[in-house]
């Protein structure tokens, strides 16, 4: 286990650094001044100079390269172009703020893909099975901007049952943070309740026509003893790659439903922050990323080992 544990994270660290390399040499791309954007096309050219030689971003790349590494190494990424402030104060503000919305879209998500994926493959070819299949695929193929406002003007306008903006008065507790989240995490729902409960679905099928289910059926096991030692057990082996799979992007591709339900969280930041080529906290947010990847893959990997001891760690590294 601990040697299985060691060689993820290496290669996590691996990927993290291509990953750095990669977003760098993207922001570097286009030709721009980047003293000359934050002061401005009036500002002279001497305190363009001079902001650049400060900044560092008038060394060659390779300098300023090794300078990131430096900054990922020791999670100092100095301080924003754009506003000044430390990089750490600003990358964690957001985080808290998409942490929030990943959380309580994850918490009303998983649990309802899990029953309606596992009572779908429970009725297979039935009218339950395919109302809960078509919904899954409609909420799956509709993107997450068509279902923010759908839902903004059924909840929000309509019914006014929710408020249409997450931004909740400064000082308030976790209940009232929740009930202005919701509506944007009832539109994260939509979308991602097809694809666990396809996944669950299908893992639960697979494991009600397997062979050890038979076996301890015809050993006269009940039904309820059945599903639950046996079928729900392997059925949610691929479910838990899936939800580990996006809960990387719920962290930090939620730019959509940021906008939309003005969240200053870290997708809306770093899209703002590769326009302003303000690379220390573009780079700082694409690590938070990837180490959220990292963490939730890794996981996801002992858990599913967990429900199946006939996984070898070793063999699947």
């Amino acid at each position: 286990m601990l040697v299985y544990v060691i060689r993820r994270v290496a290669l996590a660290l691996v990927t993290l650094l291509l990953l750095s390399l990669i977003i760098f040499a993207i922001a570097n791309v286009l030709p721009q001044n980047v003293g000359r954007a934050i002061l401005g096309p009036f500002a002279a050219p001497e305190a363009v100079a001079e902001l650049n030689r400060q900044l560092g971003t008038d060394q060659p790349l390779v300098n300023q390269y090794l300078r990131l590494l430096k900054g990922i190494v020791t999670f100092d990424f100095g301080t924003s172009y754009q506003t000044g402030q430390p990089v750490r104060d600003v990358v964690t503000t957001t985080l808290v703020n998409s942490s929030k919305l990943a959380v309580l879209a994850l918490l009303l998500t998983i649990p309802l893909g899990l029953v309606g994926g596992v009572f779908a493959a429970l009725r297979k070819g039935r009218l339950a099975d395919r109302v809960i299949v078509t919904l899954g695929l409609a909420g799956s193929a509709i993107p997450e901007f068509v279902t923010s406002t759908f839902l903004i003007f059924l909840l929000g306008l309509k019914l006014n049952v929710l408020p249409v903006l997450a931004t909740w008065p400064e000082g308030s507790g976790v209940g009232t943070q929740i009930y202005y989240l919701l509506l944007p995490a009832l539109s994260l729902v939509l979308v991602y309740f097809g694809y666990i409960a396809r996944m669950a679905r299908a893992g639960t099928i697979s494991a009600l026509e397997s062979d050890y289910t038979r076996t301890a059926t015809m050993k006269g096991m009940s039904r309820a003893a059945v599903l639950r030692r046996h079928v729900l057990r392997n059925a949610l082996l691929p479910t838990i790659s899936v939800i580990a799979t996006q809960t990387g992007y719920l962290f930090g591709g939620l730019l959509a439903v940021e906008l939309i339900f003005n969240v200053n969280g870290l997708g809306r930041l770093m899209v703002t922050a590769a326009k302003a080529k303000d690379l220390p906290v573009l780079s700082a947010g694409v690590l938070v990323i990837g180490v959220i990847y990292m963490v939730a893959t890794l996981l996801a990997d002992l858990l599913i080992s967990w429900l199946n001891p006939r996984i070898r760690l070793g063999a699947t590294s």
